[in-house]
């Protein structure tokens, strides 16, 4: 398990559309460095040790997953990518965007690359009155005085002044979802991002033990006489897996991301059952339906046809290896059916086709961003 730690960051702009610089670096250490919790208020203070416009600054805390060297790295990125120019001098310069970081934890860190406390965040009020603003009672690591009587006690008479501007907080993807559910078709790479995902975000990951099933090798090998054994072993593991894992959402209140849904049982008995096999299948399948908790998010990764046997082939499982183009188009075809006429779950199609989201980070991204928007 990943550790979860705290650092507080500053920010600053006095060139071009300010409050937008901010309001974008702000979105991409969502993206690149972690959770946002607070953010003070926007305040505006005069250039320091140099001539230049006003400045606009603020605070935030964040939880981070990065260590502090790649925490660094991050902000540097970030810093560039909205068109920060540093330059190889002591003096201070206008900025499009300034990242800062002024506490870890209570880590005091002293390497080449990065001195942690910031050494002179107790001398600038522009860092300690936001600061104050959303972490007040934090304890300093050096000094030991609480932020409030570090502000209390600096010497910096520069004028700072709150403005009415605002900025959005982007909401972290495990503030809006407790159950996530990816779905798919055979080799869409729904196991990859339930994983991905759980490493990433900390979370629960349910997985579908498949791979337990004694008649699925059978099924590849006379589909008329195991589909309905396997239908109903899958369904009565599926609704007992759930069950279990989904019921410790009251205990841990924590993300839970599944690589299915129950529906998924449904949609292979359509095709795979004779109709009065389904029929029966079908009364069990209601019965368990209802007592099953409903995903916050029903995510479908579509892959076409061709791309899914390249996939299937690629991952080598032999009873696999005989699944035809047209077995692929029906059950596409069922999952489709499903989404347009379920009520009530909340759905979001990904087409993953040109996308290689477990080996290209980009691509990774695109999806969460899809995800959490």
């Amino acid at each position: 398990m990943k550790i979860q730690r705290i650092t507080y960051l500053s920010l600053g702009s006095n060139q071009g559309d300010k409050l937008k610089n901010l309001q974008k670096a702000i979105h991409l250490i969502a993206e690149k460095i972690g959770a946002i919790q607070k953010i003070s208020s926007v305040y505006k203070t005069p250039a320091i040790g140099f001539k230049g416009e006003d400045f606009l600054n603020i605070c935030l805390r964040v939880s981070t997953y990065l260590p502090p060297e790649t925490l660094l790295s991050n902000s540097l990125e970030i810093e560039n990518s909205l068109g920060r120019t540093r330059k190889n001098t002591v003096n201070y310069s206008n900025r499009t965007i300034d990242i800062d970081i002024l506490l870890f934890d209570d880590e005091v860190i002293f390497s080449h690359e990065l001195i942690v406390p910031h050494p002179r965040m107790m001398d600038r009020k522009f860092v300690l009155v936001p600061l104050t603003e959303i972490a007040s009672n934090l304890i300093h690591p050096v000094s030991k005085t609480h932020i409030s009587e570090c502000l209390h006690s600096c010497k910096d008479s520069s004028e700072i002044t709150k403005t009415k501007e605002t900025l959005v907080r982007p909401v972290p993807l495990t503030e809006k979802y407790n159950y996530i559910a990816i779905e798919g078709n055979i080799g869409a790479g729904k196991t990859s991002l339930a994983k991905m995902m759980s490493d990433e975000f900390n979370a629960k990951v349910v997985l579908e033990r498949f791979a337990d099933n004694p008649f699925l090798p059978k099924f590849y090998e006379d589909k008329e006489r195991f589909a309905f054994p396997l239908e109903m072993s899958f369904l009565a593991d599926r609704y007992q897996q759930l069950s279990d894992d989904l019921a410790q959402f009251d205990l841990f209140k924590n993300l839970i991301v599944s690589d299915y849904y129950i529906f998924k049982s449904l949609i292979f008995a359509q095709v795979t059952l004779q109709k009065d096999e389904y029929l029966l299948y079908r009364k069990m399948f209601d019965l368990m339906y209802r007592e099953i908790t409903k995903p916050d998010l029903y995510v479908y990764l579509y892959q076409n046809t061709d791309r899914l046997l390249k996939n299937i082939q690629k991952r080598g499982r032999e009873y696999e290896q005989n699944i035809s183009h047209n077995y692929l188009n029906k059950i596409h075809n069922g999952y489709t059916n499903f989404i347009n006429t379920q009520q009530g779950l909340n759905t979001l199609i990904i087409d993953v086709s040109d996308l290689d989201f477990v080996n290209n980070i980009d691509d990774y991204q695109f999806v969460i961003k899809k995800i959490n928007k």
